[in-house]
């Protein structure tokens, strides 16, 4: 029973570690498909501004 508040604290400081790892994936995948994507967007937009 001594022990409970440490392993409380360990599983919040491991989700947040699982979060900021996930961020960074995330931010790691727009910075590569980031000018695609702008460029998917940018050919909608012209072809829906050429109707």
């Amino acid at each position: 029973m001594l022990f409970a508040p440490k392993e409380k604290g360990q599983g919040l400081v491991e989700y947040a570690l699982i979060l900021v790892l996930v961020a960074i994936v995330v931010i790691a995948a727009l910075m590569l498909l980031g000018p695609m994507i702008g460029n998917v967007f940018s050919k909608i937009n012209s072809s829906l501004s050429g109707v």
